[in-house]
């Protein structure tokens, strides 16, 4: 974590106040959560809507903090206390860890994408891990706030940061690529997520090659090559950038030639090496985000064959393709981090593929910022169920409904069953579970599908 003096610090972020009496103040990481105050740290308040964090500065450092910024239109700041004070607080935050990231000899990777970036970052971090010290974004630390609060966590011993970026909107990821300034980046795939706000797959594509615009010149960026509307862009990509492709076609660099799916994961060859490597993942879509991770390590010299203690060691975050054992015996895939119509396909082809179940059961529910076709996109996921690979589909949610409808036509009135109440659906899924059952909760984050699976696992 970022370990500077008071001086320092001020100096970094351009104070607005002599903070000459306190200068000296060692700081020792940054936290904008009053009620997490570690010895040392500097409180970075934020003036929000319903909460003005200026109210908890003399608590903060009462409970250890070294010192806090001040955004000036705040009145009166305290006296006689290590207040740094600032045109505004978030931008001073972003504007530090800009600097500790010029300070620091780190080298940087970038990832982003509409699906699956959270689980490329952990199987880069792992791979890379075999050879540097890593650290990588935790949680769902990858916005305006939470990535410069990642840059400022690292170690000034760190070899490579694995950072993840997010977004809601164009201007995101160029801001965000801009402060990391990436020796490579990657770019998972172009889903439907933020159609809401973007409106189009093309306009999500353009969004996410934004993080082409920090990446060091000469730097690696790894796409997705089987996508159209990153190819048809980079390809015209004037910048001096070398690529690497991975995906499902052998037009790319990197492909799989093999795939034998195992019981809690998968075995696959690619075409670059003839050793067959093992992923504890679920999901062969994890296949291809296992490939960007490994032009990664490749890049920063870590041969294919020492990559497999890599990908065994990989440990994804929580609510990610996680197989989890219900009280009754039956096994739950806990998928309920997010949702977009991509993902939900490839879980439920994951799920329809399985082998050694006498009964399949689906628990899906909304997904959400998909844009004035969300009904559509809902509906489509219910036609396309095969009605011998699926036995039942719980819904839960307004949207959810339209899987219902969609489902109906395939898998008949019998087998699908809406709800608006999580715990009715609960009720009535327990009735359906034994020990030869596969159950798939997945939806957006919003709809906490994660109750489901907690309620299956929990003894009455």
């Amino acid at each position: 974590m970022i370990k500077r003096s008071l001086k320092q610090i001020a100096d970094m972020v351009s104070a607005k106040n002599d903070i000459t009496p306190f200068s000296d103040t060692p700081i020792s990481g940054v936290t904008i959560d009053s009620r997490k105050i570690e010895s040392g740290n500097i409180f970075i308040p934020f003036k929000g809507e319903h909460v003005d964090g200026h109210k908890y500065v003399e608590a903060a450092i009462a409970s250890g903090a070294a010192a806090a910024f001040w955004q000036e239109d705040v009145p009166n700041p305290p006296k006689n206390l290590p207040i740094i004070i600032v045109e505004d607080c978030l931008a001073a935050l972003q504007e530090l860890a800009r600097k500790y990231r010029q300070e620091l000899n780190v080298k940087v990777v970038g990832i982003t994408g509409s699906n699956g970036k959270t689980t490329t970052k952990d199987m880069t971090a792992s791979l890379l891990s075999l050879k540097y010290k890593v650290q990588k974004t935790e949680g769902n630390f990858n916005n305006h706030i939470g990535l410069p609060l990642t840059v400022l966590s690292l170690s000034e011993d760190t070899e490579i940061a694995v950072l993840e970026m997010g977004m809601s909107g164009r201007g995101e990821i160029e801001f965000l690529t801009k402060l990391a300034c990436p020796d490579a980046v990657v770019i998972t795939n172009i889903g439907e997520s933020h159609l809401l706000d973007l409106g189009s797959r093309e306009a999500i594509a353009e969004a996410k090659l934004e993080i082409l615009q920090g990446l060091k010149p000469g730097g690696l960026a790894v796409l997705h090559g089987d996508e159209p509307l990153l190819m048809e862009r980079i390809n015209q990509y004037k910048g001096n950038i070398e690529l690497q492709t991975f995906g499902r076609s052998d037009s790319n660099n990197l492909y799989p030639i093999e795939i034998t799916q195992l019981e809690q994961g998968n075995r696959f060859i690619v075409n670059a090496s003839s050793q067959a490597f093992e992923l504890p993942v679920l999901g062969t879509h994890n296949i291809l985000n296992s490939l960007a991770a490994m032009l990664i390590a490749r890049y920063f010299s870590i041969p294919f064959e020492t990559m497999s203690d890599g990908l065994q060691a990989v440990k994804l975050t929580n609510m990610r393709m996680e197989l989890v054992e219900g009280r009754h015996g039956e096994k739950i895939i806990n998928d309920a981090y997010n949702a977009s119509p991509t993902s939900m396909m490839a879980a439920i082809e994951l799920v329809s593929n399985l082998q050694g179940y006498e009964r399949k059961i689906l628990v899906l529910g909304d997904m959400l910022e998909l844009g004035p076709e969300e009904e559509q996109y809902h509906r489509k996921i219910g036609t396309a169920l095969n009605p011998k690979q699926i036995d039942l589909l719980f819904t839960y949610g307004e949207l959810g409904t339209h899987i219902v409808n969609g489902a109906m036509k395939v898998l008949g009135e019998n087998r699908v069953f809406a709800y608006l109440e999580k715990e009715e659906l609960i009720k009535q899924l327990e009735r359906h579970v034994n020990d030869d059952t596969l159950v798939l909760v997945k939806a957006s984050r919003g709809m906490k599908l994660e109750e489901v699976v907690k309620a299956l696992q929990k003894e009455n």
